[in-house]
């Protein structure tokens, strides 16, 4: 089961994939497939042995329910034997839904439920 996390520094909540989806993306000229490690709707962590550079920008492409997701990202974090975190810096509206449905479902994340519109408080007499 993925396990969701949010620091304090964090705008989105992440989920740490185990064996995540296949992800590809490009920089370069060159074209990758990797594995994505971390989820989150502002980002991800890639594993891949030889990420980019710092501060450059990748294209990339993945499949979720629904769809896919297309965008285009910074590398945020580069370690060369591990991977890579991005940001995303561009992604079309109906992609970003589905990724921030995908990662809600994740987490295990769920909306606040109303209570039923026919219970009201009681208020007891004495008698």
């Amino acid at each position: 089961m993925p396990a969701a996390s949010k620091s304090k520094n964090r705008r989105y909540t992440r989920v740490g994939l185990p064996t995540g989806p296949l992800i590809a993306w490009q920089y370069g000229g060159g074209r990758q497939l990797s594995r994505v490690g971390v989820l989150a709707v502002g980002g991800l962590f890639i594993s891949t042995p030889e990420p980019p550079p710092l501060g450059e920008t990748i294209k990339l492409i993945f499949s979720v329910p629904g769809g896919e997701v297309r965008a285009r990202a910074i590398v945020r974090d580069s370690q060369p034997g591990r991977g890579m975190g991005i940001e995303f810096t561009a992604m079309g509206q109906e992609a970003r839904a589905r990724l921030a449905l995908l990662t809600k479902r994740l987490s295990g994340a769920s909306t606040p439920r109303k209570p039923p519109s026919h219970a009201k408080p009681s208020i007891s007499g004495g008698k």
